[in-house]
């Protein structure tokens, strides 16, 4: 399946503004089109303007993204991102919620994700409800060649 030319040019959008550099942890334009090209990876886009979700076809701008993957009656959250001038306001939070409320209505059970040690995105995983399960030392290179752990999270529905 080939994914939509214009919902990748939105998330890359995002993703080339809100991903510092030295962690290495954005994706490129290929990785994510080969992500949205299996039928279990799905993708969520917020409309800065109304807080909302959208579809990549309309004119509205993306202020953020979630990418998924769905395996039984689990979820990973892959990779999620709000440009930078659109944080502090609560749209990574309702990204998330937004994802887990359509994985428990798809029955999904358990929502995984995975962050490195620091990231400030810690606060919100653990206010909405995700726990350390888990963790990977030196997982993460950064570009100058130090090591960071990662840490897994899960949470159930």
């Amino acid at each position: 399946m080939t994914p939509c030319p214009l919902l990748v040019a939105r998330i890359m959008e995002v993703m080339d503004c809100a991903f510092d550099p030295a962690f290495g942890e954005a994706w490129n334009r290929r990785q994510i089109s080969d992500a949205l090209a299996m039928p279990s990876t799905r993708a969520i886009l917020l409309d800065a303007g109304a807080n909302k979700v959208h579809d990549p076809h309309s004119d509205a701008p993306s202020a953020g993204f979630v990418l998924t993957r769905a395996a039984a009656d689990e979820e990973e959250l892959l990779l999620i991102a709000v440009r930078p001038e659109h944080r502090r306001r609560g749209l990574g939070e309702a990204l998330i919620t937004h994802l887990l409320d359509e994985a428990r209505r798809r029955g999904t059970r358990r929502v995984f994700l995975e962050m490195r040690c620091g990231n400030p995105a810690l606060r919100l995983y653990r206010k909405l409800g995700f726990e350390p399960i888990g963790r990977r030392a030196g997982y993460y290179r950064l570009s100058d060649g130090s090591r960071v752990d990662a840490i897994t999270f899960g949470r159930e529905l």
